[in-house]
């Protein structure tokens, strides 16, 4: 079996390996808008309940890595990049909830990296070259024509995929900082053991918020509140789908950046944008708007092109 893993094999490995994660995220973004908006299952709930799902599956991968793995200097850091990561998905989630289409929702998580770039420099010292400022200002322009911002397309819940980009973006910045002191077995661990009870804690900050505050304050798909209980019928299978589907997608994940290098992984990674695009129009019958494709390009070539120059400069680096 060695062969199959064999540094020959491992660039087509991790193009599936990839593909694979691309394709079952991309199920998970036509299954999150079917419970959420078609079924009006709060978003809330659906995250939470697809997490614990996701968890329970990836026990065996919990237990590999070994709890020895927790013992940390950083314990403050870890839950903020949980509950960051957490928010991260619930904004995901409720810009499903609110009807935002799946074009949309996924072009505009891919500004990530430009909050990142923000993050790294303000926080990190990293220093703001042309190129990472001409590649952040390309992005943001893009990200504005996907939105449709200035049209009557445009609503501030097309403002919810950026927000879930800006903190799972943060979330990469505390991971640099970490990466430092901790081993990847560790950043792992408690990413897989915090996640889900942070979406807890979310869910039960928003009943409070439910129960103090005036009626009309919330958006109708979050008044509901979240009353921890799976839904019946269908919604549930589709819930259970959901959590497997997930694990299903780490894993896949995991698997593509241990065999191969994240370079040589981000163009099979960008194909998420013209798959979940294929898979809302075919599924949900959801239509891109006629500025996606032009800022769709903007986002993809602005963030290819910052991987570039940043592998081109560690390549430089490594050298001198």
């Amino acid at each position: 079996m060695n062969h199959v893993s064999s540094a020959a094999n491992a660039p087509v490995l991790g193009a599936i390996f990839m593909l694979g994660a691309g394709m079952t995220f991309a199920i998970t973004n036509i299954l999150t808008p079917i419970i959420t908006w078609e079924m009006g299952v709060p978003s809330t709930a659906v995250v939470f309940w697809q997490y614990v799902i996701a968890t329970v599956i990836a026990l065996p991968l919990i237990f590999r890595i070994g709890l020895g793995a927790l013992r940390t200097r950083h314990a403050g850091w870890h839950e903020a990049r949980a509950f960051l990561s957490a928010l991260g998905v619930q904004f995901f989630a409720f810009g499903f909830a609110s009807g935002v289409p799946v074009w949309q929702m996924v072009a505009l998580s891919m500004t990530g990296p430009f909050f990142i770039i923000t993050g790294a420099t303000l926080f990190l010292g990293e220093k703001l070259t042309v190129q990472r400022l001409g590649a952040t200002i390309a992005g943001f322009v893009g990200a504005l024509m996907v939105a449709q911002l200035g049209t009557e397309q445009f609503t501030l819940a097309s403002l919810l995929p950026i927000m879930a980009a800006a903190c799972w973006g943060t979330v990469s910045v505390i991971t640099k900082y970490l990466s430092r002191d901790e081993t990847p077995e560790s950043l792992t661990l408690y990413m897989l053991v915090l996640i889900t009870p942070n979406h807890f804690l979310i869910g039960l900050v928003l009943g409070v918020a439910v129960a103090v505050l005036p009626a009309g304050m919330l958006p109708a798909s979050l008044a509901t509140g979240f009353d921890f209980v799976l839904p019946g019928g269908e919604a549930l299978w589709l819930i259970l789908l959901l959590g497997a589907v997930t694990a299903g997608a780490q894993y896949f994940l995991s698997l593509a950046y241990k065999v191969a290098d994240a370079t040589y992984l981000q163009p099979f990674d960008d194909l998420k944008l013209p798959l979940n695009t294929l898979l809302g129009w075919i599924v949900l019958s959801q239509v891109p708007g006629i500025w996606f494709w032009p800022g769709a390009v903007l986002i993809v070539a602005a963030s290819s092109f910052i991987l570039w120059t940043e592998s081109q400069n560690r390549a430089r680096m490594s050298f001198a």
